[in-house]
């Protein structure tokens, strides 16, 4: 650290603009996959390459409440992340990597009392001071409820249990983060800037209004100043930085005038990001990289509104799971950034400028409208329904855009001739996971179970159960149960016993929408096919697995019902026997399936198995992020259609669709 000397020419800008060169950000990458022991040699790697905080993907069982062994879980062990069944897995997980050092983000929402319960269990056991713990739990459901999907409980008990983290955090870990309000899944739904932050600002306000009744009023401000958010930065880079100063001047004014915190230090507006993986492209996945470069800027160019911590995608994950080289190539793109541009060493570039003080003001406008519609329906917690079917009504817009070609994507709909990428050819160019993997966690967990000291987890079980139905604080009854040896599982089952489990809202209305254009030759096509079945064309959409990621199903919903379809779609987390008993209760003409945690492959074939255990002869269609070699498998197998990420023309899906029931029909005949 240094100061630069003013220099006394007149004509040297940098004379007034010059301050001390600020500390970087803090660079991470988003990674877990397969095993605890597979994570920590990823994880130990990126720090050895520079990489200066970990960020924790853990797996789809691991976020909604199941082990790795349960029914729900098949085939998607260590898929999008690390599997963390019990203590065990947590220690080798951080095997060698001191945590009173170590500043970790754990990307955890429904169980994080239950991850953080574990990390700390493992720090005691490192002999850390766990009041120097440093990092965060993201803890934020409602964004679970309006787009990721990994919620377990009803809102209000959730909501509860976030509160039961801070507090505790306020008391043992000063220094963590107890809840990341994450508006990036927001934007990943659709969201428009307006309701991105309008969205993330309600979420935080529920939350601290229910903590505050949690913790000393003395204590109160420099609560609200460990709340953090993690946002989402697309490729429209000026909207996206006016987007940050106007969340800055936003949560500074909520926590000034709604919480009277008059220290600024507890105001300041604290953020992490992930840049937009919505945007990435299956095709000419190349020109990501430059998509990612635009969208970092975004929120590093404005000191004002600069990110605290920043982790990048890898160009190729519409493709498949990045390699940790392709990891590194995004953790380069920061270092760059910081130790070679000259960035750090100036004030806010912007401070003054009167085209971005007008869209700050209009994006914090549109904020504060939405902001009040939320509050006069009683708060976040009560607008769930409203917010979910906002965002569904705003990706359908998005999409439209880039179908009609006002919304140019480079490589989809225009410029669409390339030469062949060689970073995508030949073997190895995505990783795959292990497939033992599964069985291997699955053994090692089995074996834990066999070798605990059983009546200690049933105590500590019953003492979660007793502190859940008390309305007591479930942190330190979790710290117990973690050193006890209870899984994952267990924890979550005496929470779905204490507060019931909830089916959050699809946000697909019965109703058509106003959206006409291009649909006529459709919903005639569509008339036509059930004119010739004797009833109208029913479509059954489901998700089948784990995966909460519900955008793309809820699009080819809504398209399908504004095509004159009659469709049924349940929402998420369904298991293959679930969806294949509805479709044959609906009497449906065609099933589609939407899977994007990569376990397509054992998740359709026993979809496959039971459609003809039950005799049910209909097209099914899937889509997801599907390699090619898993798609000519997939059709030989029976699936009439695949659908990628490239296939982004939802009029073409759906007059196949009709095609594919008309065939049908016609053979039935």
């Amino acid at each position: 650290m240094h100061t630069q000397p003013q220099l006394p020419c007149p004509f040297d800008q940098r004379s007034s603009a010059m301050t001390q060169k600020e500390s970087p950000w803090l660079f991470r990458t988003y990674a877990g996959h397969s095993t605890a022991k597979a994570s920590n040699a990823l994880y130990r790697t990126n720090l050895a390459k520079g990489q200066t905080g970990l960020s924790v993907a853990f797996d789809l069982p691991t976020q909604t409440g199941y082990d790795s062994d349960h029914e729900l879980a098949r085939g998607e062990v260590g898929k999008v992340g690390v599997p963390v069944c019990h203590l065990g897995d947590m220690r080798a997980l951080f095997d060698q990597i001191p945590l009173e050092q170590m500043n970790t983000s754990m990307t955890i929402n429904a169980t994080a009392p239950w991850l953080l319960a574990l990390y700390i269990a493992v720090a005691e056991e490192q002999g850390a001071d766990v009041s120097k713990l440093q990092g965060t739990v993201q803890n934020d459901l409602m964004k679970e409820y309006l787009s990721r999907g990994t919620y377990i409980c009803p809102p209000k008990p959730s909501l509860r249990m976030i509160t039961d983290v801070a507090a505790y955090t306020q008391q043992h870990l000063p220094k963590w983060n107890p809840m990341n309000v994450c508006s990036y899944h927001l934007q990943e739904a659709g969201a428009t800037p307006e309701q991105e932050l309008a969205f993330a600002l309600a979420t935080a306000v529920a939350v601290l209004d229910d903590l505050k009744g949690k913790v000393p009023a003395a204590q109160f401000p420099a609560m609200v100043g460990r709340i953090s958010f993690f946002v989402n930065a697309g490729i429209r880079f000026v909207t996206e930085m006016c987007k940050m100063r106007a969340f800055v001047d936003l949560w500074d004014e909520i926590c000034r005038d709604r919480y009277g915190i008059a220290e600024e230090k507890y105001r300041r507006f604290r953020y992490g990001v992930q840049v937009n993986s919505l945007g990435l492209t299956e095709p000419q996945p190349e020109n990501n990289v430059y998509r990612i470069l635009i969208e970092m800027l975004a929120v590093t160019l404005s000191k004002k509104a600069r990110a605290r911590a920043v982790q990048l995608p890898a160009w190729n994950e519409a493709l498949g799971l990045p390699r940790p080289w392709d990891q590194q190539w995004s953790l380069r793109m920061q270092q760059i950034l910081a130790y070679e541009s000259d960035l750090l060493e100036y004030d806010d570039l912007f401070d003054g400028n009167p085209a971005i003080d007008r869209k700050v003001e209009a994006l914090k406008a549109g904020a504060r409208e939405e902001l009040a519609h939320i509050d006069a329906m009683g708060g976040a917690i009560q607008a769930i329904d409203y917010m979910k079917a906002r965002l569904v009504e705003a990706n359908a817009e998005r999409i439209a855009k880039i179908e009609s070609g006002d919304t140019v994507v480079v490589g989809v709909n225009r410029w669409t001739e390339a030469a062949p990428s060689p970073l995508t050819t030949g073997d190895g160019a995505i990783m795959v996971a292990d497939p033992e993997a599964e069985r291997d966690q699955i053994e090692r967990l089995q074996a834990w179970r066999a070798a605990r000291d059983e009546a200690a987890v049933q105590a500590a079980l019953a003492a979660l159960r007793r502190a859940a139905a008390a309305g007591e604080n479930v942190m330190p009854a979790s710290v117990a149960a973690a050193k006890a040896g209870a899984t994952t599982g267990e924890w979550a089952a005496e929470l779905r016993a204490a507060f019931g489990e909830y089916r959050g809202p699809t946000g697909v209305s019965r109703a058509p929408s106003n959206r006409t254009e291009g649909l006529e030759p459709i919903r005639d096509a569509v008339q036509a096919v059930s004119a010739r079945l004797g009833r109208p064309l029913k479509f059954l959409v489901g998700k089948p697995g784990l995966d909460g990621h519900s955008n793309g199903a809820e699009q080819i919903a809504a398209r399908a019902r504004d095509c004159g379809m009659d469709i049924t779609y349940d929402g998420i987390r369904l298991t293959p026997s679930e969806i294949v008993a509805k479709a044959v209760e609906e009497q449906a003409h065609v099933i589609g399936l939407s899977i994007l945690s990569g376990s397509h492959m054992p998740l359709i074939i026993e979809v496959l198995e039971r459609m003809r255990a039950a005799q049910l002869d209909v097209p099914l269609v899937v889509g997801g992020i599907i390699p090619d070699e898993d798609a000519d498998q997939l059709r030989a197998l029976g699936v009439a259609a695949v659908y990628t990420p490239k296939d982004f023309e939802l009029n073409r899906i759906m007059m196949d669709i009709v095609g594919l029931v008309d065939r049908t029909a016609l053979a039935a005949e």
